[in-house]
């Protein structure tokens, strides 16, 4: 089991874990509204035994804005630089309100892969079009029509970006695909595979 160690740098708090051999690249996890859980250190040193440099920078408080939220991930992109990560193997992905974050990040940074997992649909259609680096979104539907409705509006607006960019919808998964273990193996297959396509 790779563990996980902890940092701080430029006064933000670092939760991460490295890969015993060979770095392939650096990913910054955005983690949920409950911030570094015990799950949240499970996903990244999982990536660090896919051989990625995983780092989650503690992004909390009660009135969080976007300039917070890219703040810290700029500080959490300098950190894996400075440990010899190269700034074209650098990438993002962030869960639940943390895939809302990639989102952002995604569109306002110029990154080699991002992806979000789950997160809140309204509201992410005016900046999917927006996008900077590569994009995979993967969200869970609960079978409401206004759901399937906005995801195909993220879809759409996604697809107008100047970068590759790919949606995939769960049927019957809830937003954090707790309830169906299937849709979450596989969310986690696309993400390996989405970071091994675009950060070579």
């Amino acid at each position: 089991m790779t563990l996980t160690h902890t940092d701080v740098y430029e006064r933000v708090q670092l939760t991460f874990a490295e890969p015993e051999g060979a770095v392939r690249g650096g990913l910054v996890v955005l983690h949920e509204a409950e911030g570094v859980t015990d799950g949240v250190r499970l996903l990244i040193a999982g990536l660090a035994g896919e051989g990625w440099l995983a780092v989650a920078p503690h992004i909390e408080g009660d009135n969080l804005t976007r300039e917070d939220v890219l703040d810290a991930t700029d500080s959490t992109l300098d950190w894996l630089v400075e440990r010899g990560v190269d700034t074209d193997q650098l990438g993002v992905v962030g869960f639940d309100i943390g895939g809302t974050a990639a989102l952002v990040v995604a569109s306002h940074r110029k990154l080699g892969a991002a992806v979000s997992v789950g997160g809140e649909l309204p509201g992410l259609v005016e900046i999917a079009g927006k996008l900077t680096s590569p994009w995979l979104g993967m969200y869970g539907d609960s079978g409401t029509e206004e759901g399937r409705v906005e995801l195909e509006q993220l879809r759409d607006a996604a697809a107008s970006a100047d970068v590759v960019t790919n949606v995939v919808r769960y049927p019957g998964a809830d937003h954090r695909f707790d309830s169906d273990p299937g849709a979450g193996a596989e969310a986690w297959q696309r993400t390996l595979n989405w970071f091994d396509a675009h950060l070579r």
